[in-house]
């Protein structure tokens, strides 16, 4: 398979140590203009291996020239403004890890329409969080109530909304910061409520997805909980997640989420 990646940020790269015993034949990597060499150099480091196996371009002109057979956005919510349509519309099947940007309900559509323009297929992986498939098989019986509750550390809020009105060096007490609908949430914290998106296009959709955001002195990583009742089933989840080492808004779960949906992908079972 080739294998084309959006991004080689702290996602990116977590991800990249974990392909070597992939059979993946090529991979090239969409970088920020200026930044090949860079991320060559970073490659190089982690994993001289796959590193023999890729191409680092910065331009989607060249990317889509390339013509890879798999791609996954791993750069934030400009990378699926920017890119997702394009890649969709070539006929590639595209995973997006940001899926926080489809609460922006017209980029959402432009993309739906591209993938069926492209007969391609949008993946939204499980991300930190787990349990969208009964979410996403109990969402037709409709009158879904579900409401999700973020925990992270501190600094994990620092540059966020939160920050302009909390001392996030200094708190000392579990702070509630934000109710609002999983929409909101995606927008104002666009790093931060990737799981909240994905609970809200599994279940009942982004303005219908309650979500409580919360910094906790004491939390070690990101925990994530969800309630939701329903005619067919009540369900809880609680999960706890280690964070990634380069990066405390993600939980590391997220890139292990990429991993299954490229390994689904390349093995005779998905699951």
């Amino acid at each position: 398979m080739h294998l084309g990646v959006i991004g080689f940020g702290n996602i990116g790269q977590e991800l990249f140590m974990l392909l070597s015993d992939l059979e993946l034949v090529r991979l090239t990597v969409l970088v920020r203009p200026g930044r090949i060499e860079t991320a060559v150099e970073k490659l190089e480091s982690l994993s001289q291996t796959v590193a023999a196996r890729t191409t680092f371009v910065d331009d989607i002109g060249a990317f889509l020239a390339a013509q890879p057979s798999f791609v996954v956005e791993t750069a934030g919510h400009d990378a699926v403004l920017n890119y997702g349509a394009d890649i969709l519309k070539s006929g590639t099947d595209l995973v997006v890890v940001s899926i926080g940007a489809l609460a922006d309900a017209a980029l959402h559509d432009t993309l739906v329409a591209a993938a069926r323009k492209g007969k391609a297929r949008m993946i939204l992986p499980s991300g930190a969080v787990g349990g969208l498939d009964i979410l996403a098989g109990l969402a037709p019986a409709g009158d879904m109530q579900l409401r999700y509750f973020g925990t992270k550390p501190p600094k994990a809020w620092v540059g966020t909304p939160v920050a302009q009105n909390v001392d996030l060096d200094t708190l000392d007490h579990v702070l509630e910061f934000f109710h609002g609908t999983a929409r909101e949430a995606a927008s104002a914290y666009p790093k931060n409520a990737n799981v909240a998106a994905a609970l809200a296009l599994a279940g009942g959709g982004f303005d219908a997805t309650q979500v409580t955001l919360i910094a906790d002195p004491a939390a070690t990583g990101n925990s994530h909980r969800y309630e939701l009742i329903s005619p067919l089933a009540t369900v809880s989840v609680d999960i706890a997640n280690k964070a990634s080492g380069g990066n405390v808004k993600t939980s590391l779960a997220t890139v292990y989420s990429v991993l299954r949906e490229i390994r689904n992908r390349l093995g005779p079972i998905a699951i």
